[in-house]
């Protein structure tokens, strides 16, 4: 069972599970099961996602239940009223805050304006051998993309050499395999933390968040992060 944020007449959220596809794919094509037939069989109605999530990435997913909210929301999406905060792990000591101003290019080949600020929360440094270094240091970030752009987040961090551990392939291969291999760890530390919005309808303010995984706690419990505030 999907675990459900928010319900009403017009919009539904999840807190969606780790690899876990929003929507079939050309480059998925043998995976059965996704969010929109799973959150449908859930709840007996058509759902619209509204946004994407990676499949390897955790957290606040929202849905419409019919095209009138889906237009208004994605019109809200469009125009940057819809913020947006993730938290994720990095390769690193991150700067304290920055904000990244660093163009994309699409699959078209296409280039886009991408803008993502970041505060680090944490910091962490363990006994990990890593390379010529007799340990391995990592930063908890908290971000807020203003612009959504394909595998945005994973590219901005990896441009500024602080990858999001576990990411693949914007992310750094050698520290991925060797936290497989000493803690048959894999999973990608990128969470959908919060999301918050005009309701189209109701005209109230909504403010969602959702809880890290298991994974992320395997993670934490290494690094020894205070991420209380999100189980």
């Amino acid at each position: 069972m999907l675990e459900i944020l928010y319900q009403d007449d017009y919009l539904v959220a999840i807190n969606k599970p780790r690899n876990l596809l929003v929507h079939k794919s050309f480059i998925a094509r043998d995976i059965k099961e996704y969010a929109i037939q799973e959150l449908r069989n859930q709840i007996d109605k058509h759902v619209y996602p509204i946004h994407r999530l990676d499949r390897k990435t955790t957290g606040v997913l929202l849905f419409a239940l019919d095209k009138d909210t889906l237009t208004k929301m994605n019109d809200d999406f469009a125009q940057r009223k819809v913020v947006k905060k993730y938290l994720a792990i990095l390769r690193g000591y991150a700067p304290a805050e920055m904000t990244i101003d660093y163009a994309l290019t699409n699959d078209r080949g296409n280039q886009q304006d991408a803008l993502t600020s970041f505060k680090c929360l944490q910091q962490s440094e363990i006994d990990l051998p890593f390379a010529k270094h007799n340990t391995s240091r990592y930063s908890l970030v908290e971000a807020t993309p203003e612009t959504g752009r394909t595998h945005q987040l994973r590219k901005h961090f990896s441009h500024i050499f602080h990858p999001i551990l576990g990411s693949r392939p914007h992310g750094c291969n050698k520290q991925n395999k060797l936290w497989l291999e000493t803690y048959g760890l894999m999973g990608m530390m990128l969470h959908a933390v919060e999301l918050e919005f005009t309701h189209p309808v109701t005209l109230e303010r909504i403010h969602l968040k959702a809880k890290v995984d298991e994974e992320f706690k395997a993670y934490n419990a290494i690094l020894n992060f205070d991420i209380s505030p999100y189980f």
